[in-house]
Order: C-alpha cells, then structure tokens, then sequence
C-alpha cells in the first residue's frame, strides 16, 4: 500500500526522537511506499478534488542523510492513497485549520485521514479535557484578568499558560505570593483580547508528567513520565525534561480505557494523554509523540502498535 505523510518539511526531522520517522520506517519494513508533504502542498480545484505536491521518498538507514527523493515532485489526488497521516506539529493555528477542511474534503472524495480532520479540529488540545471535568484538576478558561486573579487567591499556587502552545512554551507558575500575576496575565491573555488556561499546581509534576499513548482506543502498556530537571516546573522533553519510560499505573489505565474507546470512535486513531498525579492536564491529537523513547527504554514496539491499528482501519 502506499502512504501519504502530510507533515513539518523532512529536512527538519530529528530522526533520533522522532516519532513520525519510526512510522515510516515500520510502514517501509513492512513493504508499503511512502510519499510526504507539507500542509502548504496541499491544493483544491473547482471541478477536480484535493492533491498535493508530493515527494516520493525511500529510508536510507543512514542517519545523517535519513531519506531519498525518488522521481520529480508531482501533483497527486490524495484520495489515490491507501491512507493519508497528517503529522503535522502545532501550532494549531488558522493554517491548520485550513488544512484540516481541506482534508476533510479529500475525505468526501474517497481519501483515508489519520487523525480525521474533523477530530483534529474539534479537540483543541488545551481544551478537550473540559468535556472530562472528572478526571480534571481544578481548571479556569478564561479572558478576565479578574477571574484570574479570583482563582489564583482561591488556589494559591497556580499555572497558567496558551492555549495554543506547544512543549511547554509560555506556561507560568505563580506561587501564594501572587508575584509577577499581573504582568504574566497580561502577556498571556493579551490584555484580555486572548483566552488563557489556568490550572492549580499539582505537585506530582516532581513525578513527572505522564503521557499515555492510546491507539485505536487502546491504551499503550507504558507511559513517558517527563520529569521536570533543576528549578524548572515543566517537564516537556522540549523544555529540558527527562523522560523516564515506565509501565502504566491504575490510575493511567482507568483514564486511558475510560476516554480511548470514546476518542477512537471520533477518528482520533492516535492520542497522547498527559496526566500528572491523579489528573489529566492536556489531550493531545496533533502528532503526539514519544514513540521512540517508549521503545529505546523498555523494548515495546509503539511504532508497530500503531501501524497495525492503521492496517486494521484500512
């Protein structure tokens, strides 16, 4: 079969730690072809369907040079694909909404979309776990510096951060102290032209923050905790976090089972839930990550899990 990747441009891979890497890898050693793009490849006509300007690509095994070209670029209807990825990383902005209509449209001309596009959409990755408030800690979405101001004295110690960002980018800790709350609010909610997510501090994080890949409804059977290192409170790898690999616990695998099956039933094949302590923290459905470092600490093949899954829906 033959694959389409709709992702960041190749050449900024990572390849040691990347997760969309390794499924091309086992996709290739099971014998399918493999094409990439990015969402700006992506194309619509009036009277044609959905294409996109597509490099044929090959894995090397040479981790310095990783991937070939075979052929010239060429234009292709997505729907001719067995399926179509979408890997692409935030931030989940108006262009990749834009995107995601424009696979949705390939979609109703016959393409496979992995995570489905309407699922991208309607689960930004901040704000999914409101629909599980009982598996959430205490949680404010909100413009208003006064609200904000109100939780922070209710909580005492608090986090806020973006809705729209990514590994860990602008997430602020306040302590009881309130220092810098003003300010921090103002940077991140805009003046109150921008919504913010404020949650309470949850000291577990020293734990780490846990994420549970689940695919195809099914939870993996070991998680990434990523733990904070030094004076840092965040523990994304992104943000100097170490990653300590380590087999689901009870209360990971309730969450897991509980929100998997009803995810997986939306398109969402993929998902990485982030808990730390008792509490899920983000849901993430982008490109969720952490493949690789799963299987480089505890031998379990996450790469392999996830093509099967995709084998079956096809």
């Amino acid at each position: 079969m033959h694959f389409l990747f709709v992702a960041d441009p190749l050449e900024s891979f990572k390849i040691y730690k990347d997760s969309t890497f390794v499924m091309m890898r086992e996709l290739q050693r099971r014998g399918h072809r493999l094409s990439a793009c990015e969402p700006a490849d992506l194309l619509w006509q009036r009277g044609g369907v959905v294409q996109a300007q597509v490099r044929d690509i090959v894995l090397t095994g040479d981790p310095q040079d990783w991937f070939k070209t075979e052929g010239e670029r060429s234009t292709r209807p997505l729907k001719e694909y067995a399926a179509v990825l979408m890997r692409k990383d935030p931030p989940f902005d108006a262009e990749y909404i834009y995107a995601t209509h424009l696979l949705e449209q390939a979609e109703r001309e016959g393409a496979r979309v992995f995570n489905k596009p309407r699922a991208l959409r309607d689960h930004p990755e901040k704000l999914s776990i409101l629909e599980f408030a009982q598996f959430i800690g205490p949680t404010l979405v909100t413009r208003d510096a006064a609200e904000i101001k109100r939780f922070h004295a209710e909580h005492k110690d608090i986090i806020l951060k973006p809705l729209d960002g990514m590994g860990g980018m602008g997430i602020f800790r306040v302590r009881a102290d309130g220092l810098n709350l003003g300010s921090i609010t103002e940077t991140l909610n805009r003046h109150g032209a921008q919504s913010v997510m404020v949650q309470k501090f949850l000291p577990e994080i020293v734990k780490g923050d846990k994420r549970v890949l689940v695919i195809g409804g099914k939870p993996v059977p070991h998680c990434l905790a990523r733990i904070p290192q030094g004076d840092e409170v965040r523990g994304n790898l992104a943000a100097g976090g170490k990653g300590v690999a380590q087999p689901l616990g009870a209360r990971e695998r309730e969450i897991a089972e509980s929100l998997g099956p009803v995810l997986a039933a939306r398109g969402l094949l993929l998902v990485g839930i982030d808990v730390i302590g008792d509490y899920v923290t983000e849901i993430n459905v982008t490109s969720p990550t952490c493949f690789q470092e799963i299987k480089d600490q505890t031998g379990f093949d996450v790469a392999a899990m996830f093509v099967d899954a995709v084998e079956r829906a096809l």
